[in-house]
């Protein structure tokens, strides 16, 4: 592997002047989307101002309720927040900052989830490292070991998982040239190798065929040409499971600022922004599964009503979010729907930022006409970094940062959420998950708070990894958000009939009230159902479980449900 490292960057070297005269020949359009947007570092390292020995408070939010007095009319969404980067006690170090969050939960224990993140140790200095937690509670509590590669500049941290299990950690540096590395986890993010050479440039992507095809295993990545050590190329494969990655091969199209997904046929698809107009590009291949093949390219244009830029007032040295291409891996009826997000200037509106949405269900060939997701009815307001996931079900999830609660002139955003499950036809109300923030506070001598955040849904729920500023410092949070569609754990009734005892207990708990003809159902934390019984009975033991918050759920013969919490010791 050593060797490997050490002759790519015999052949990087012998690109470089090739490289700068292909970036002299760069188009002039290219060259202006891509100013400012360079992943560079220049300053030195500094360390925390405070050693990190000054700490305040993480902080750590939950609407999930035991009592209410009225039915609510539009029940929301239940959400569990809870900040990432903190101290081996748990608590928020001052001084630092944290931003541009990458997500994978383990496809085998999906207890276990890791989110990166540009570590900044010191906020006068922009230098950052490959920051990332691990989890192995389902996102309950977070441990922060440490960066990987400490003392080494790192940034654009995406992650992804393969069908295995093992965790994949993307990071480029440019020092002295842009140049990615990846890094395997096979034990939910405990330890990780050395590291392989992967090739890359700025806004790079990474998407693993976790197919049963022939390209099963094989991991893509995909970058803006414009930063790159790998002119005038600007994607590669590995089909080895990352133990080397093949050369630097051009896209057709050359997307920039997108994402990258496979579906269960093993075709890759690369969305993104031509970097020569204001077209919105998705790109797919359906030979880059096939090792050693010369990989081809069909090029879609979509239509979305709206112009992805950089340097906006909301993000002043970012981006207000990716172009998000997810596809449903499901077995239901929409299995291989393809799906499109950005948070778009609007053409038709002079809005500053909607977030837009547009489906394919011909393999990317054909695009919906666009739907607008956020729900509000003026044309001032912002909604950026949007996001999105697909369940296995079919259900579409979608958060984003929105200003429409805030005084008229001011940035401050809260964090939205909508979901869809009629293949995006049709989507829900907006909620809005959290408090106020202001994200000009804690930049890391970098006037941005990153350029993304990323999602992962399943069955029950949907684990993001986002940053704000709710503490008063940029910081890297995890929130577990559950649809009451599937719970009904918000759907709460105005009862005194019910209480438990003792609580918080040690699991073994009695229910008081009348129970008869009511059916009695039990919800971890995160949504999932534990325990159902159809018969009478006040005595409930959920000792075999961890400690934690747990609900119970009781549905009683007139169809009213009482939700109460139990806390586990």
């Amino acid at each position: 592997m050593i060797a490997n490292r050490f002759s790519i960057i015999l052949f990087l070297a012998q690109l470089i002047f090739i490289s700068i005269f292909s970036y002299g020949q760069v188009s002039d359009s290219r060259k202006k989307l891509s100013e400012g947007h360079d992943e560079s570092f220049s300053d030195p390292y500094l360390p925390n101002e405070f050693h990190n020995k000054k700490v305040s408070p993480a902080y750590k939010f939950s609407n999930y309720r035991s009592n209410t007095k009225l039915k609510l009319a539009n029940p929301s969404s239940s959400i569990f927040t809870t900040q990432v980067n903190t101290d081996n006690l748990g608590f928020n170090i001052l001084g630092d900052a944290a931003n541009e969050t990458s997500i994978a939960v383990n496809s085998i224990s999906h207890n276990q989830l890791v989110i990166g993140w540009r570590q900044f140790d010191n906020v006068t200095s922009n230098f950052r490292q490959a920051g990332m937690a691990y989890s192995s509670d389902f996102g309950q509590t977070w441990i922060f070991p440490g960066v990987i590669e400490p003392g080494i500049f790192r940034t654009d941290p995406v992650l992804d998982v393969d069908a295995i299990g093992n965790i994949y950690y993307n990071s480029l540096t440019n020092s002295p040239v842009y140049l990615c590395k990846v890094f395997i986890s096979p034990d939910g993010g405990f330890t990780w190798d050395l590291g392989t050479d992967a090739a890359g440039g700025d806004k790079q992507w990474m998407a693993i065929d976790r197919s049963s095809g022939s390209g099963s295993g094989n991991i893509y990545s995909a970058w803006n040409s414009a930063f790159s050590s790998c002119l005038p190329g600007n994607s590669t494969r590995s089909a080895n499971a990352g133990l080397n990655y093949d050369p630097c091969v051009f896209t057709d199209g050359d997307p920039i600022w997108g994402t990258m997904t496979v579906n269960n046929m093993g075709d890759l698809f690369v969305s993104g922004r031509s970097p020569n107009s204001d077209s919105l590009l998705v790109i797919r291949s359906s030979d880059a599964k096939t090792p050693g093949s010369n990989i081809t390219w069909s090029v879609s244009t979509v239509f979305m009503d709206g112009i992805l830029n950089y340097g906006t007032t909301i993000n002043p040295a970012g981006l207000p979010g990716q172009v998000n291409i997810k596809v449903d891996q499901g077995n239901s009826i929409s299995q291989g729907n393809l799906y499109l997000t950005a948070p778009l200037a609007r053409i038709s509106s002079f809005d500053p930022g909607d977030i837009m949405f547009s489906r394919s269900t011909d393999n990317g060939l054909n695009w919906s006409a666009p739907i607008q997701i956020n729900d509000d009815a003026s044309t001032a307001n912002f909604q950026w970094f949007g996001t999105m996931a697909v369940a296995p079900n079919g259900r579409i999830d979608v958060i984003w940062l929105d200003t429409r609660d805030a005084p008229l002139g001011s940035d401050s955003s809260a964090l939205y959420y909508s979901y869809s499950t009629d293949q995006g036809n049709n989507w829900s109300v907006n909620e809005k998950l959290s408090d106020l923030f202001d994200p000009h506070v804690g930049y890391p001598n970098q006037l941005k708070m990153g350029d993304y955040f990323d999602m992962v849904s399943d069955n029950v729920g949907a684990n993001l990894a986002w940053a704000n500023t709710l503490n008063g410092e940029e910081d890297v949070y995890f929130s577990r958000i559950i649809p009451s569609i599937n719970t009904g754990l918000n759907d709460l009734f105005e009862s005194t009939n019910y209480s438990i005892s003792p609580n918080p207990n040690n699991g073994i708990f009695t229910i008081n009230g009348n129970l008869k003809n009511a059916k009695i159902e039990i919800y971890s934390s995160i949504g999932e159902k534990i325990h159902e019984q159809k018969y009478y009975s006040k005595n409930i033991d959920i000792s075999n479980q961890p400690s934690g918050f747990y609900f119970i759920k009781i549905i009683n013969s007139d169809g009213t449900t009482v939700v109460r919490k139990v806390l586990k010791n």
